[in-house]
């Protein structure tokens, strides 16, 4: 989760352009000499706007930063600390200088879809990769070809480039500098926090009732969303409040997507060898082992409702305390179902959804019922820290029009 804050084992800073002692840090130096590229480089290493604030999370290469991007609070990404430790691209050996002149864009195209099918488990769409910019030509084209290769063996980005525009529930790419790739900047989940998320000014009971209600209804939304709206069921396989936020909207978002996997990823992930079911857990995500050849099976024992319900939803009505402004019989009710929903046997995931959806929303007209509208009611939360409309951030600033997979 970007919620994480320190680092482990090394360095997490990335300072922009030239810093007070007139030194540039590498990443910049690279980015004048032609070796990367990108759309936020220019921000960040020669107009100032790109600014490094702090470090989120670090731990075996993985770097997540928080900066500020022309007025708004950003994270950077990337997999890996140094761009050298992504293997370069072959088609740019024996270029000269600045060269990837000559380099036939179908060639390219191939290259990369083969990278996004390796992530993925599966081909980007017919014309999905026909605006990555590969054909334009340019004095630092070699760096832009190479930044891109180095993104394209990020899962991560590949997916949520894929999903851009495709979906409310998984931050947009907002644009790129080498091997690092920005984001919007959401306020995650905690398991320490008393109502998992940050809901906003208390309004009491029944006001911290009335957003956990919105939030536990977009979170299904969610689940039906990534289960039936792509050509492949999304799986999530580390479920946790860390790897969410929520919008000023209470829409959930997706916010570390590194254990999600399309269906054919998830079976080749999950088929592996086995002596007992437990050799089949994938994190979040579970198969069985068939004794018979030993192997784990390729299909999902359980679902993405049944994690969100055992590791989100117990959290808040498997409780009297977690749920004690919820009316009494909607309370029972609502404990039954999180709890029947939770259980790994559970079958018949549409019937639960659409059970917990019904109670879910009695409950919300019941506690709108039973209060006058105080003025807490129609303030925001503070989980979202873009300051916008809700649905604005699914938009690119001007000057990020375009972006590559979209």
């Amino acid at each position: 989760g970007w919620g994480r804050g320190g680092s482990v084992g090394g360095t997490c800073f990335l300072r922009p352009g030239p810093g007070p002692d007139g030194e540039t840090n590498k990443h910049c130096q690279d980015y004048r000499g032609g070796a990367l590229g990108g759309d936020l480089c220019e921000d960040l290493c020669e107009a100032g706007k790109l600014r490094y604030r702090r470090c989120l999370y670090y731990e075996r290469g993985k770097k997540v930063l928080q900066a500020d991007w022309r007025g708004r609070p950003v994270v950077l990404k990337s997999k890996e600390e140094a761009f050298s430790s992504f293997p370069p691209l072959g088609l740019l050996d024996g270029q000269p200088g600045a060269g990837g002149q000559d380099l036939p864009e179908a060639e390219l195209l191939v290259l990369a879809a083969g990278e996004a099918r390796s992530a993925l488990g599966l081909a980007p769409a017919e014309g999905g990769l026909v605006r990555l910019g590969l054909a334009r030509r340019g004095p630092r084209r070699r760096g832009q070809l190479a930044s891109l290769w180095a993104l394209l063996q990020q899962e991560e980005f590949v997916l949520l480039s894929l999903l851009r525009g495709r979906s409310p529930h998984a931050p947009p790419v907002l644009g790129s500098c080498g091997h690092f790739y920005a984001v919007e900047h959401l306020a995650a989940g905690s398991p320490g926090h008393r109502a998992l998320f940050p809901l906003g000014p208390d309004g009491g009971r029944r006001g911290q009732a009335r957003a956990v209600s919105g939030v536990a209804l977009s979170f299904l939304d969610m689940v039906r969303h990534f289960d039936h709206d792509f050509a492949h069921r999304l799986h999530l396989c580390d479920v946790k409040p860390e790897n969410f936020a929520i919008r000023s909207d209470f829409t959930v978002v997706a916010i570390d997507v590194d254990m999600a996997f399309f269906e054919p990823k998830m079976r080749e992930i999950l088929e592996q060898n086995c002596t007992r079911d437990e050799d089949c857990n994938f994190f979040d995500c579970f198969s069985k082992c068939d004794l018979r050849v030993h192997r784990c099976g390729a299909q999902r024992a359980n679902s993405n409702l049944q994690v969100v319900c055992d590791k989100i939803f117990r959290h808040w009505f498997s409780s009297p305390r977690g749920s004690s402004a919820m009316p009494g019989p909607l309370r029972g009710q609502l404990r039954a179902a999180v709890q029947e929903c939770a259980a790994p046997s559970t079958q018949g995931t549409p019937r639960m959804l659409g059970r917990l959806r019904s109670l879910l929303q009695a409950a919300l007209r019941e506690l709108q019922d039973g209060e006058e509208l105080h003025p807490w009611a129609k303030s925001r939360p503070r989980g979202d820290t873009h300051r916008g409309t809700p649905g604005a951030a699914q938009k690119a600033p001007v000057g990020l029009d375009h972006h590559p997979l979209e």
